[in-house]
């Protein structure tokens, strides 16, 4: 009986560490599958702007529901979200084609949309970096005006600016950045392009933050602006056609480096998936929701993603 009980024990004893055995290696492979699973590691960087930091947002909410590992590295100066890039420092974020071109490339300004992609595309190729498919809005620089003004005025686009200017130069107050004063295709260029002239005491050069308020206010009477502003909406401004085609086109794309392409070739079809849902109608109203409404940018581009399927 003695030897029996003895016997007994021993297999209950045997049976315990086959159990636990068997509930260890049953973690460590739940452990090893999720491992398996985790699809990689982006970098997503950004401006430190608005509008860049709704769209390195929509690209890291994005990619992290699908299944990313994702690092934010936002709020960077044009020149140092590119060399970061360049580095590898970043894997990715969203650059506008006449900044590449002009300032990264060193090429002439283009005011077509499609030749400016292209060009930017082909050139960057040997830098390793690989620019996806480009939204469908330009946020270039933009003559802005209020609309009762501009109604009243019977000025819709910037040859109608012109021609009034021409026949009443001391009229109208012009708001100008000092970097858009500054420069050839500046103010400077659009006067020669157009055939007209703002008088220098007629210019009244503040931030770029103050623009639309002094529109709005009534300090002066046209600005400069981004073409896709929220604020464009939010303080019923309204944008004259830039019907001489004299601003360059800056439309928005992913820009990847190509060793990631190769590595997650997923992370393009999502990327472009976003870009392909983007219009200037749309960034105005993200922006809007943001500088004028006051929302987390966070909140914008979730919101925005669910409204569009891409998330629950």
């Amino acid at each position: 009986m003695k030897k029996l009980m003895i016997v007994l024990i021993g297999l209950m004893l045997i049976s315990s560490l086959v159990a636990c055995n068997s509930s260890s290696t049953n973690v460590q492979t739940d452990s090893s599958k999720g491992s398996e699973e985790a699809k990689g590691k982006v970098v997503v960087g950004g401006k430190d702007f608005t509008e860049q930091q709704i769209l390195s947002k929509i690209a890291s909410i994005y990619l992290k529901e699908n299944g990313y590992e994702v690092e934010e590295a936002s709020n960077m100066g044009s020149t140092v979200v590119r060399s970061a890039l360049e580095n590898g420092q970043i894997d990715m974020y969203w650059e506008y084609t006449g900044t590449a071109l002009v300032v990264f490339q060193k090429q002439q300004v283009e005011t077509d949309p499609e030749a400016a992609y292209e060009k930017v595309k082909e050139t960057d190729k040997a830098n390793g970096l690989a620019w996806l498919n480009k939204a469908n809005f330009n946020n270039t620089y933009a003559i802005l005006m209020k609309q009762e003004k501009a109604e009243e005025l019977g000025i819709h686009s910037i040859s109608d600016l012109a021609k009034y200017m021409n026949e009443k130069p001391d009229e109208l107050k012009f708001a100008s950045n000092a970097e858009f004063y500054a420069r050839e295709d500046g103010i400077k260029g659009l006067e020669k392009h157009y055939g007209f002239k703002f008088p220098a005491k007629n210019v009244v050069k503040m931030d770029s933050g103050l623009l639309y308020n002094a529109l709005k206010d009534g300090q002066v009477d046209v600005s400069v602006g981004f073409a896709t502003d929220g604020r464009i909406k939010g303080f019923n401004l309204v944008a004259l056609e830039d019907d001489q085609l004299f601003f360059p086109a800056y439309n928005a794309a992913p820009v990847v480096r190509q060793e990631i392409i190769d590595k997650y070739p997923e992370v393009a079809e999502l990327l472009n998936t976003i870009a392909g849902k983007l219009d200037t109608e749309t960034m105005m109203e993200l922006n809007y929701s943001v500088d004028v409404e006051h929302k987390e940018v966070s909140t914008v581009a979730r919101e925005w993603l669910q409204q569009q399927g891409l998330v629950q």
